[in-house]
């Protein structure tokens, strides 16, 4: 046959090959994670709309992808890990250190890109330069407290795990900041008073489905004016993907990671009386992740 129709033959097969795959994947996935009505997918999400099956399954609202029912203290598990081995791991991605593998440069990249956007909505309406309040709940390092304490923003700012909050004061320390910047150590559910802005990024992964709505409810309850989120969305694809790496070969390498229905974070922020104003969404090779901002009606 002719070279063209022979890549043509070629290249159709290598697509069917990849759809082949993806669609295994995500059978797979189907077969092994029961699905809470929290986790059922998106109507928004039109890559979603290939399968009801997962909606319809019924299970405990702790059973997330994959794991069977069970009690487990997420918090003694992400204040343990952040502490210690997660510590040593993710201050050397949030930072310019080299000493990093190739997934997490992805990972680094991609979590920057959601801090930059969320400074960009911050930046276009000069909150932080006109001195509003700022709560980051959950602020690691302080990779976005700091900058928006740099900017004129007054940033009260938190983090479950000690040495994360300490890495960050050290980091602020060394910096002239045209507002200012606290950092204590706290869980999400003790925070308390009243801030123009909170701040929720990439935080949410750690908590599980049945506490997401009162986790929202609760910062939501924080905010005088609004309120910025991030998390991971669920999605058949995106599912499949960690199913996929749980079942690498090797120890754990972090804690407990929960996917959030958008509808369903969208949801608890109407109850709580915040409408959707910006939304953008990040997604690289390894890290994706789906930002909200809700103000106040």
């Amino acid at each position: 046959p002719p070279l063209s129709t022979g890549l043509a033959r070629s290249t159709s097969l290598a697509m069917y090959t990849r759809a082949t795959l993806l669609l295994a994947v995500a059978g797979a996935a189907e077969a092994f994670l029961p699905a809470s009505p929290a986790l059922r997918p998106s109507s928004a999400s039109p890559a979603l709309c290939t399968s009801n099956r997962i909606a319809a399954r019924k299970a405990p609202a702790s059973a997330v992808l994959g794991l069977k029912a069970q009690q487990v203290d997420d918090k003694t598990e992400v204040r343990e890990y952040f502490n210690s081995e997660g510590f040593n791991r993710w201050s050397k991605i949030y930072s310019e250190s080299e000493d990093v593998n190739e997934v997490q440069k992805f990972i680094r990249s991609g979590h920057q890109e959601t801090i930059d956007k969320v400074l960009m909505w911050i930046d276009d309406d000069l909150t932080a330069e006109r001195g509003d309040t700022f709560c980051d709940a959950g602020c690691g390092v302080g990779s976005l407290a700091i900058p928006i304490a740099e900017m004129g923003g007054k940033v009260s700012a938190s983090d479950i795990s000690s040495a994360m909050a300490g890495e960050a004061a050290k980091r602020a320390e060394s910096l002239t900041l045209k507002g200012s910047a606290s950092f204590e150590t706290a869980d999400l559910e003790s925070l308390s008073g009243e801030y123009d802005t909170v701040t929720c990024i990439d935080v949410l992964i750690h908590y599980p489905t049945e506490k997401m709505d009162d986790m929202v409810g609760h910062l939501c309850s924080l905010s005088k004016k609004r309120f910025i989120i991030s998390f991971a969305p669920y999605t058949i694809f995106y599912a499949a993907l960690k199913w996929v790496g749980s079942m690498a070969p090797g120890p754990s390498k972090a804690t407990r990671a929960y996917l959030h229905a958008e509808e369903d974070v969208v949801a608890a922020l109407k109850k709580r009386g915040f409408k959707l104003q910006r939304t953008e969404m990040t997604a690289t090779n390894f890290y994706f992740s789906r930002l909200l901002e809700a103000v106040r009606e």
